[in-house]
């Protein structure tokens, strides 16, 4: 089974969601309507939670994970993913706040209190330090991670594609 509690906390599951049976999902995870977890993905909220909104995928060997609470850090480093969003194969996200609509490409690693706004591509293998805001409407590429350019109406339009597309493959390994 998947799905683990720790010190009382359990995932909570939205509606019409598909987790991998070779995913792991520990603690304070809460997945939002219609998104997935894809094949040896980890999500362990067992120090902090793990938030995902509506109609995102998370795919295979992708790592979310948190910070603790502390005395300095009274909040620690939550993971929040936004809705509409697709995080790459083998991506690390820790304690980072991704936005809306936003694509992190495979291989690419997130660090603690990154703020990723809405409508931005986080290209295949790139490195964001810990603390940095990456801008709306951006491509954002390298290790580490620099701006750029501005998305073409084109790319911001494949943002919301891309998740949408894994809605209805999630769809189809739901019926079978």
């Amino acid at each position: 089974m998947p799905f683990t509690s720790y010190l009382g906390a359990s995932p909570v599951l939205g509606e019409n969601i598909y987790v991998h049976e070779s995913a792991q999902v520990i603690g304070d995870v809460q997945i939002g309507r219609d998104s997935s977890v894809w094949c040896n993905t980890v999500l362990r909220g067992d120090v902090n939670r793990i938030v995902i909104g509506e109609c995102s995928n998370v795919q295979d060997f992708a790592m979310g994970h948190v910070s603790h609470k502390s005395a300095s850090k009274p909040d620690g480093s939550p993971l929040t993913i936004g809705d509409y969003v697709t995080i790459g194969h083998s991506v690390i996200l820790h304690g980072c706040t991704i936005g809306n609509e936003c694509l992190i490409g495979m291989g690419s690693i997130i660090m603690d209190d990154v703020v990723v706004q809405d409508q931005v591509m986080v290209g295949a293998g790139s490195l964001v330090s810990p603390g940095k805001v990456l801008e709306s409407g951006h491509l954002y590429i390298g290790r580490p991670a620099v701006k750029a350019r501005a998305l073409s109406a084109e790319e911001i339009a494949y943002l919301k594609y891309s998740a949408e597309h894994y809605v209805r493959v999630k769809n189809n390994y739901l019926a079978g």
